[in-house]
């Protein structure tokens, strides 16, 4: 009997043995190499959704990295805060043959403030940790538990990292009450999860495996919109101290509404006088908005808070009033406190903001989407809409980090979605006009006037104000000409609704033109050479071009007299395609050189197979923008 217990220990102890994860980086097929800098050999995510302020999530992630380049991979990055705990946080390392080398802790990772240098009130921390490992590949496993104490925001699985990133096994696993009600948003997973139901819980499983690393492709979508992931968000949900429900996102702005914004909009009563002593003259409710955007840019300045509750609900007008500062959410909800004082309706938005569009999902309505405030006024006829953390943009323009998107408006009926202004291509618009002189040396001299509008307002505007040598080495960065002098900068400000910034330089370039013997070199284009792109010849994504513009460039060059060339050969490019358009042409007339470029670049969205017809259309303006003309000098 003695003999028989001993066999059945051994047999276990052999079962346990090689059931153990093997992490020999040998194992790893071959396709998964391919492209790769980084491999998630095994990712295990479990969310336990025990209450609504209880909220479990446990991972066990091994990443192998095959070099350098996927260290990224390996870095582990976790944020803390008073609703986010970190119970337990501990790893090993394995070399390449998949043998233990080292063990880590919470105490090996640094813990620092999640500050971002220009955050006022800050309570989030961060963890992180990258193993000091030189050799490759090796491979480093984490293992956590994280408790969450609100359910409003339910962490997404993306089970690719990176395009670089392949994986071989990954699951995500969900568990809930059996009464629990959610929705749930699967993005690019084939199949549906495999769900089991008990008297005591309810549980979801998302399984991929073997998905291969890519090549980066120029002027993809946005990943969320290829890669796979799943979002989930229960419908009763507890927050800090709030508790609520919501299915759509009518239902979510209304909770918004009356709770996070709710009893936050009073004002000092010398504030309430000065505002209707500010427009008692005025009759139209779109210049009464004008000169209170004003009178908030000029009192109050930007600065972040993100503590608690505080990240997602304002702090009360009254307090900015008395401080003079305040976040997005607190300068939208000051400035919307002002309108209604003149009687003026405005809405609550919250908006993904960037300079890439991104809207929120019409079809899936959560607290995750969202990351600034704006303010909308629906004047009758003319809606308006406001950024009010700076004090320099202009009244009723967004500029490209919120236009053309849906975001929420959040109203006393409800949360209702509304697309922003569009900036068009014809908008974009940088237009340049300059007159230069060719000296017999080689070197130019002369004059330029930019006027830049739409987005390209937006880009220009952060240069105006800033003293001069900053302003010569910010705009030595922008024109990237050997051995350019900015001799005289001036700016001209138009901020109306539709702003404009022109820029007036006077420059000199040493040795622009080059002289050998007999003739002299010009590369026309002097200040506005389109970059080249890669070349794709399987591509495999849409191709997304984000925003379009147009420039234009009118270059008078005056030649030296020792010029002898009287005709020009015709070089004159004119392009057209459903990307754009390009144009240039040179005249001369005596000793006056005249260049003509237009450049035009749609926006929108294209099938893949059209990425060989753009890369040949920008490859056409690339080798247009750097076009040589050769003209004779006297002997």
């Amino acid at each position: 009997m003695k003999s028989a217990f001993i066999f059945l220990s051994l047999c276990l102890t052999i079962v346990n043995v090689f059931a153990q994860d093997n992490y020999d980086a040998d194992l790893i097929p071959t396709s998964l190499k391919n492209r790769a800098n980084a491999i998630v050999r095994n990712d295990e995510t479990t969310i336990n959704m025990l209450a609504t302020d209880n909220v479990l999530q446990t991972v066990k992630q091994a990443i192998t990295v095959l070099n350098k380049n996927g260290e990224s991979a390996a870095r582990l990055v976790l944020f803390y805060d008073k609703s986010i705990t970190i119970k337990t946080l501990k790893g090993e390392v394995y070399n390449a043959a998949g043998k233990l080398t080292g063990k880590f802790n919470q105490s090996n990772f640094a813990d620092e403030s999640a500050a971002d240098g220009f955050s006022l009130f800050v309570d989030n921390r961060v963890k992180h940790f990258l193993p000091n490992e030189s050799v490759y590949p090796y491979t480093v496993v984490y293992n956590y538990e994280i408790k969450h104490k609100q359910n409003l925001i339910i962490p997404d699985w993306e089970p690719k990292l990176a395009a670089d990133v392949s994986v071989e096994k990954s699951s995500y696993t969900f568990i809930c009450k059996p009464t629990d009600e959610l929705r749930i948003k699967a993005q690019n997973y084939a199949g549906n999860p495999l769900e089991n139901t008990t008297d005591k819980q309810k549980t979801y499983v998302w399984t991929v495996s073997n998905i291969l690393a890519e090549k980066p492709e120029p002027y993809s979508p946005d990943r969320d919109t290829y890669e796979t992931s799943i979002k989930i968000a229960p419908r009763d949900f507890a927050f800090y101290n709030y508790k609520g429900s919501y299915n759509n996102w009518n239902e979510l702005g209304k909770w918004i509404y009356g709770n996070l914004l709710k009893e936050r909009s009073a004002l000092q009563p010398s504030t309430v006088a000065a505002i209707k002593e500010l427009v008692k003259n005025d009759t139209d409710d779109k210049e009464k908005a004008r000169k209170i955007y004003q009178y908030m840019q000029n009192k109050t300045r930007y600065i972040s808070v993100q503590i608690g509750i505080g990240g997602n609900q304002p702090v009360p007008a009254s307090e900015v009033d008395r401080l003079g500062y305040g976040d997005c959410k607190a300068l939208v909800n000051y400035t919307q406190s002002l309108l209604s004082v003149a009687g003026i309706e405005s809405y609550y938005c919250v908006v993904e903001a960037g300079s890439r569009k991104k809207s929120f999902d019409s079809n899936y309505a959560s607290m995750v989407q969202g990351n600034h405030v704006i303010l909308c006024i629906p004047l009758k006829g003319d809606t308006t809409w406001l950024e009010c953390t700076s004090q320099k943009i202009p009244f009723g323009f967004l500029s490209d980090f919120t236009d053309d998107r849906l975001v929420l408006a959040c109203t006393a009926d409800g949360g209702k979605l509304l697309r922003t202004p569009k900036l068009s291509t014809q908008e974009n618009k940088q237009y340049r006009t300059a007159n230069l002189s060719i000296l017999p040396n080689g070197d130019v001299k002369g004059s330029l006037k930019t006027i830049f509008s739409g987005a390209q307002y937006d880009n220009n505007e952060n240069i105006i104000g800033k003293v001069f040598t900053e302003q010569q080495k910010l705009l030595a960065d922008t024109y990237d000409i050997d051995n350019i002098n900015f001799n005289r900068i001036n700016y001209i400000q138009n901020k109306s609704i539709a702003p404009q910034i022109t820029e007036e330089l006077d420059i000199d370039i040493k040795k622009y033109a080059l002289i050998n013997n007999d003739k002299l070199f010009l590369v026309l284009n002097a200040f506005n050479v389109k970059e080249s792109i890669s070349e794709t010849r399987t591509r495999t994504k849409p191709v997304y071009l984000n925003r379009g513009f147009t420039d234009e460039d009118n270059i008078t060059y005056n030649l030296p007299e020792s010029i002898l060339t009287t005709h020009l050969s015709n070089d004159d490019k004119n392009i057209k395609n459903q990307f754009g358009e390009y144009v240039t042409k040179v005249t001369l007339e005596g000793k006056k050189l005249n260049y003509y470029r237009k450049l035009v670049i749609n926006e929108g969205t294209f099938p893949p197979e059209a990425y060989a017809e753009f890369y040949k259309f920008i490859t056409e303006v690339n080798t247009a923008d750097r076009y040589k003309l050769i003209l004779n000098l006297k002997k």
